[in-house]
């Protein structure tokens, strides 16, 4: 059983968000999981167009997106941050101790056998266990 759970969490329409189930089978008893959400960074010939607060807004939105994901387990919380999925995803678990990524992976389309997907990235830099669902 795993003590400290990271679940990377693609907030969209199209992504089952966090398969509870799962990771509830893959966690101790006081196991805390943090559910992560990692924004791109954007292209600085793009800033200019974006308003001001709305990375301040977005932020906000998904913290409320990721509350209402964390009442799903016993001790869980959200983060959101900003970078590359992939290379935040490992640092972050680093960072915080994970002894678990719960990472989503899709069927590879032909652009991910050139550049990679971020599970992949996952799987190869973890210092950690590394649990694919997909």
């Amino acid at each position: 059983m795993y003590k400290n759970i990271l679940v990377p969490v693609l907030l969209d329409d199209v992504h089952d968000h966090v398969k509870t189930r799962e990771i509830a089978a893959l966690a101790g008893p006081d196991a805390q999981v943090t559910l992560l959400h990692v924004i791109e960074r954007m292209p600085t010939y793009v800033a200019p167009y974006i308003p001001e607060n709305a990375t301040a807004e977005l932020r906000a939105e998904l913290h409320r997106e990721l509350d209402k994901l964390a009442k799903s387990f016993d001790r869980a919380r959200g983060e959101v941050i900003t970078g590359s999925a992939g290379r935040s995803i490992t640092d972050y678990a680093n960072k915080i101790g994970a002894d678990l990524i719960v990472v989503e992976s899709h069927r590879p389309g032909a652009a991910d056998y050139f550049f990679g997907s971020t599970a992949g990235h996952v799987v190869r830099h973890a210092t950690c266990a590394v649990h694919v669902l997909r």
